[in-house]
């Protein structure tokens, strides 16, 4: 095992969050892990204290498995004990949405820059020493960096020493626009965007009439005349280069990348002299070029980084939609006595507004509760939450059913403006089997009979926080001994599946007549089961929830 001596490693550490930060791996043997004296310290419960460590052999770096729970991954394969590293290796730790990890050396980087423009220098006069330095400080901005303005202004420092330009401007694409992202001179100072005489528009024109991936010609002058509304007075009259911008797309490694075609380009590299027209060399041209291709990259990894970014936050807001749709779910239902219910929730992946309830209201009655909220994410789960509440503070053994119902109406719309609604049923059940109930455009529920008879319970009103003063009528239904109620969301009725086909109401039926005798506890079982294996695996757009009500009076 050896110091750390030689070219400096470093790690691109990708938190959670998206947050990025450089940390220089030292000292070896560098430990990664959850434990608190770890070198670098995972805070994910799902690492394992002692996950991996970082090594150096005989000039060589090499990351190692130290039995963690979920294993080491470099650049998505998993390792089998340890695995030596290259600049640019992607570590991950075997869960999804946690750290993400990026291998470098200082010197490999500006190797890798370096590489690109052998082509250059080998058909060229040598480069002068001030041009390789500052391609050598464009190379470190690269592998120092979280900034990406601060690279991108060392690119076109680096245009302006390999042009000998006075001013500096690299332009961005914004829709059908160019917009300057960075202006600088040739002393490395910002100026002001105004300092760019040529209009945008001319540049942009230029750019979109270009014959060449990696290059374009521009004269302001010359180009202005084709537009009469132009003068050109205040326009540069020295020299001008452009280089453009070409998009690329990275691959799975940071030497991978694929140049897009021409009409595909993210801006444009402007350089502008008061001086005469200079010849520019085959070599400064190339790169040019390459400082072009650099810019482009830099711009990629930051488009993939605000994606993957954006990605976890709405990761997050999905993880707090679904523990707040858990909350609302009850956690004991009855399962003993003349009346008994079971649940299942099968959240999706966008995650929905479903919300149920059963709750014993007076000794011989029982009240239950399903809805189902416009929308996806947190804001349908949060208004879930408040209907819930509505309900507990509306409902009571006292109040008439179509005046509660009213009551919480006014609620959504009051705080919703019609923009938000929710499909609801409400029932209230005695001893003696009498059942009021009111469906606000919700799914019709189904009611088992004994016998195998199947019945449906049809919407009786429009959902709730769609019309402020919208009435609601409450209908009444005896229950035998024995029969079962099934109250469930669209999400059961429209689970598709590979073919694109749904699991619809005449599958539920199907399935209640098919077990006549179940409990309510396996009628919900049968129900979940029947619908992951129609489902085949495909991920749902909507949320499944079921309630399964028994009435069973006492002998």
């Amino acid at each position: 095992m050896e110091a750390a001596i030689g070219p400096q490693a470093a790690l691109l550490v990708i938190d959670p969050s998206g947050n990025r930060q450089r940390v220089v791996v030292s000292p070896l043997p560098f430990t990664i892990g959850r434990q608190a004296e770890s070198s670098l310290v995972l805070r994910d419960n799902r690492a394992s204290r002692n996950h991996a460590r970082l090594l150096r052999e005989n000039g060589d770096y090499y990351i190692e498995d130290l039995n963690s729970r979920h294993g080491v991954e470099v650049n998505g394969t998993r390792i089998a004990g340890r695995r030596k590293l290259s600049s640019g290796d992607r570590i991950e730790f075997g869960v999804e949405d946690s750290y993400r990890l990026i291998f470098t050396l200082e010197e490999a980087e500006i190797q890798r820059l370096m590489d690109q423009l052998s082509s250059s220098t080998r058909s060229a006069a040598p480069t002068s020493l001030s041009k390789l330095r500052a391609l050598v400080e464009v190379a470190r901005t690269v592998q120092s960096s979280l900034s990406t303005l601060t690279v991108l202004s060392a690119v076109v420092d680096a245009a302006l020493t390999v042009t000998s330009a006075e001013r500096g401007f690299l332009l961005l694409r914004n829709g059908d626009d160019l917009e300057i992202a960075v202006a600088r001179d040739q002393r490395g100072a910002q100026i002001p965007a105004s300092e760019l005489r040529a209009p945008t528009r001319l540049i942009h024109k230029a750019l979109n009439n270009r014959r060449e991936l990696l290059s374009m010609n521009f004269d302001p002058r010359r180009q202005s005349q084709d537009d009469p509304e132009l003068s050109t007075a205040g326009l540069p009259s020295g020299s001008v280069v452009c280089v453009p911008l070409v998009k690329v797309r990275t691959g799975g490694s940071e030497e991978t990348m694929v140049m897009q075609p021409a009409g595909d380009t993210v801006g444009v590299l402007y350089l502008e002299s008061k001086a005469a027209a200079a010849s520019l060399s085959a070599g400064d041209r190339e790169l040019l070029q390459t400082l072009a291709i650099e810019a482009s990259t830099i711009l990629e990894n930051a488009r993939l980084l605000d994606q993957e970014r954006e990605r976890h936050k709405i990761e997050e807001e999905l993880k707090i939609a679904r523990e707040i749709q858990q909350s609302l779910m009850p956690r004991q239902l009855p399962h003993a006595g003349w009346f008994r219910a079971a649940a299942a929730s099968i959240p999706s992946h966008q995650v929905g507004g479903d919300y149920c309830d059963v709750r014993r209201i007076e000794p011989d009655l029982w009240a239950f509760v399903v809805a189902d909220v416009s929308g996806k994410g947190v804001s349908s789960a949060l208004l879930a939450s408040l209907l819930q509440g509505a309900f507990l503070a509306a409902g009571h053994a006292d109040m008439r059913m179509d005046t509660m119902m009213a009551h919480v109406n006014q609620f959504l719309t009051e705080r919703t403006g019609g923009e938000k609604y929710a499909t609801v049923f409400c029932g209230v059940l005695g001893k003696d089997g009498h059942m009021r109930w009111s469906n606000a455009g919700h799914c019709p529920p189904l009611i088992l009979r004994k016998s195998g008879e199947v019945l449906k319970l049809p919407a009786t009103s429009v959902p709730l926080g769609m019309i402020e003063d919208a009435e609601f009528s409450v209908e009444t239904t005896r229950l035998d001994p024995g029969d079962r109620i099934l109250v469930y969301t669209d999400g059961v009725t429209e689970a598709s599946n590979r073919s694109g086909q749904y699991f619809e109401t005449k599958r539920l039926e199907q399935l209640l007549r098919a077990n006549p005798g179940r409990s309510c506890a396996e009628l919900i079982t049968a129900l979940t089961n029947a619908v992951e294996t129609f489902t085949e695996g495909m991920p749902q757009s909507d949320d499944i929830t079921a309630v399964v009500l028994e009435y069973e009076p006492e002998a």
